[in-house]
């Protein structure tokens, strides 16, 4: 079996394997440290940005960054989309609803207590 990097290298991306956990040095998706944490990776802090890009024009809100299992995420999503109204789906952790609705979904996510921040422009 081939190394799979370490924390002194400071590896984060490994072409055969993906991302890879800082902490653990393992792909992120046979990480140790985040199932022990129950959280995901990162700096604490939600984002929510606007994109149009790939999607023919059509205008998707994006939520990144939100700090729950994976339960936890598919939960939250259905709840946002209740409360926006529209449809929307989770791929990989990250939370996409459909339509413009970042003022929504900001003052919504400050509310459940997270940490949010309006990404892009």
């Amino acid at each position: 079996m081939k190394k799979r990097g370490s924390s002194a290298t400071g590896l984060v991306y490994s072409s055969e394997y993906g991302r890879m956990c800082p902490e653990c040095a393992r792909p992120v998706a046979e990480c140790i440290c985040q199932k022990n944490r129950g959280a995901s990776a990162g700096d604490g802090v939600v984002r929510v940005r606007r994109e149009t890009k790939g999607r023919g024009g059509k205008t998707v809100t994006v939520i990144s960054g939100v700090p729950l299992d994976v339960q936890g995420v598919k939960s939250l999503a259905g709840e946002l989309k209740r409360c926006c109204g529209t449809g929307g789906t989770v791929k990989d952790g990250i939370i996409e609803i459909q339509g413009d609705h970042c003022t929504v979904l900001v003052t919504e996510l400050e509310r459940r207590g997270f940490r949010v921040k309006r990404a892009g422009g």
